[in-house]
């Protein structure tokens, strides 16, 4: 059997055919066995390893040949992991990967492009039906994204490409289920959103993840509590909520918006919305969106062979794990075209290769990479320290075709080109846990002793190192702290340094950046990005003149400021004049 293939996607635009788009990638046939699947997969928390467990190879770039396609390049073999793994996380901008044989093609991708879609408020009954103004309004035009990733979703074939799933929508750039997370999810590539949907006190269906608004907007209180008049006096706060986080314009949104938001964009996984399947069908077919939207369960085989008995044009998916993986059997020959996997442990039942293999062999498997506790921790961040610590071993590994995310753009950039969070050209980055060797007072000043954190910690050093589901970060960041760090500046000129930070306090500290001894600039206020977990890329807006060669930088906490946030990597990006 072919290795899995990775094709490089050079420009974006719509897909006009279903074959699997370029710079998608493509996985094997349903009933082959998948490519290096070992029966000890490579540890997430260690050294990177292939799927095949032996060590890593080092991309060393694509070639895009005339023709459109090019043969994969059998890569040699690095001797030092962990070197390899340390050059991938800092330094340059060579692109870096892991695992299989690729096959790359210059075939311009006709998937993607940016999608807008307009939706209009509703009156209160048109909120509990989705009512348009009529049927011709319902009828979705013919061979759009939605269609498209509709066909995807159905198809096992060999060569399918694997899909992204937004979890929550793009909440990197609006509220978590809002309207706008959903529509920036597709533009930036998603074909699956997935949506928490609940039921207002008066039966409105509505996107909201908790039973409670607390967390997500100004109120308080149960979703099934508040009539829909009053969920929709509420303001979401930025990103994935917390008190702290911003009050944003944007309200909460009711299934039937988002359907209709989605019509042309993509499919809608509808969370949480099994219990309330009868309303939302409702929602589905006043809409028009029925092909959309795509209902999960755990439900007993029984309970949801009468649902798709019932609505036999629904789009079903089945989630298992150790406590009900006896289910697939129970389906027979009457499967859902799709099986949403969840393991915590590699050594897990459903995690088994001839288990998973089963399931390729008629649907999709979809896997979720947004937690430790999700996928054995194979996680987004994970990928991005190596995708062989993440992405890579899920698709490669355990046959994940659908991947579910909190980093659309990143997973979007490695299904395209191998790469995940690239160094951009001319920049250089460093790790926050790679500070300067000399131990306290030399390479960093730490207020308490010993590593407080869960992190791969320096030993005998006080730095505190956390593992942020899969983000290694120096954590427990307090008042007077400091951590020096040396940098090879790879030419002579102007840069600008930026942070890879999260906090989900608003304001969640200030630090100063000096440069060989000299004096400390201004202060840079660290900004709250809603969660611990939820890393961002923040500019200090300082610039400073660079010469060629190693240079060291002290990055140190003001004594007089709260802090209380988290650091991934430093990075000097070069200031074009």
């Amino acid at each position: 059997m072919p290795p899995l293939m990775i094709l490089r996607r050079v420009a974006k635009s719509h897909r006009t055919s279903t074959p699997p788009a370029p710079g998608r990638r493509t996985l094997p046939g349903p009933g082959s066995a998948i490519p290096g699947l070992a029966s000890t997969p490579p540890n997430p928390g260690s050294s990177p390893l292939t799927p095949s467990g032996a060590p890593p190879t080092r991309f060393r770039g694509l070639a895009v040949l005339a023709t459109a396609t090019a043969c994969a390049t059998a890569l040699g073999a690095v001797p030092d992991a962990r070197a390899t793994e340390h050059r991938a996380r800092t330094g340059t901008a060579m692109e870096n990967t892991y695992g299989q044989a690729r096959t790359v093609t210059a075939m311009e991708n006709t998937y993607r492009q940016a999608r807008t879609v307009t939706a209009t408020e509703d009156a209160h009954r048109q909120a509990r039906t989705g009512t348009a103004t009529g049927r011709a309004d319902r009828q979705a035009p013919t061979d759009t994204p939605a269609d498209r990733a509709h066909r995807d979703f159905l198809d096992h074939g060999p060569g399918i490409s694997v899909m992204t799933a937004a979890h929550r929508g793009q909440w990197r750039k609006a509220p978590e289920n809002s309207l706008a997370a959903l529509r920036a999810a597709f533009a930036d590539g998603a074909e699956i959103v997935e949506a928490d949907v609940r039921l207002s006190k008066d039966g409105v269906p509505v996107l909201m993840h908790d039973a409670t608004v607390d967390r997500t907007t100004d109120g308080v209180g149960r979703v099934a509590d508040l009539s829909y008049a009053q969920l929709r006096g509420l303001r979401l706060r930025a990103g994935l909520g917390g008190r702290e986080a911003a009050l944003t314009g944007h309200r909460i949104p009711t299934l039937a918006e988002a359907m209709r938001a989605a019509r042309t964009s993509g499919l809608v996984n509808l969370d949480q919305a099994w219990k309330d399947r009868e309303a939302v069908w409702r929602v589905l077919v006043e809409t028009g969106t029925v092909r959309n939207a795509l209902f999960k369960s755990a439900a007993p085989v029984p309970e949801v062979r009468a649902f798709r008995t019932r609505h036999p044009d629904a789009l079903y998916m089945h989630l298992v794990d150790d406590t009900n993986a006896a289910s697939v059997a129970e389906f027979g020959t009457d499967r859902p075209p799709a099986f949403e996997v969840v393991f915590d442990d590699v050594g897990d039942a459903v995690a088994d290769a001839a288990f998973l293999r089963g399931l390729r062999s008629t649907g999709r498997v979809w896997i979720n990479s947004m937690r430790d506790a999700l996928a054995a921790r194979y996680t987004d961040e994970a990928s991005l320290i190596a995708p062989a610590r993440g992405w890579a071993t899920l698709i490669g590994v355990y046959g994940a075709s659908v991947l579910q995310t909190d980093n659309v753009e990143a997973l979007e950039a490695y299904l395209a080109t191998g790469t995940a969070a690239a160094v951009p050209s001319g920049a250089v980055r460093v790790q926050a846990e790679d500070y300067a060797p000399g131990g306290e007072g030399v390479g960093y000043h730490d207020v308490d002793a010993g590593n407080r954190g869960d992190g791969p910690g320096r030993s005998g050093e006080d730095v505190d190192v956390c593992d942020l589901d899969g983000a290694v970060a120096v954590c427990w960041m307090r008042a007077s702290e400091w951590l020096a760090y040396e940098v090879d500046v790879p030419q002579s000129g102007r840069y600008t340094l930026t942070a890879r930070v999260s906090s989900p306090y608003a304001a969640a500290g200030t630090y100063r950046i000096s440069v060989d001894g000299g004096t400390p600039g201004a202060p840079v206020p660290v900004v709250g990005t809603t969660s611990h977990q939820a890393f961002a890329l923040q500019d200090s807006g300082q610039v400073r003149q660079l010469t060629k060669g190693r240079h060291t930088l002290r990055l140190s906490l003001d004594a007089a400021s709260y802090q209380n946030w988290n650091l991934d990597h430093l990075q000097l990006d070069p200031v074009s004049a």
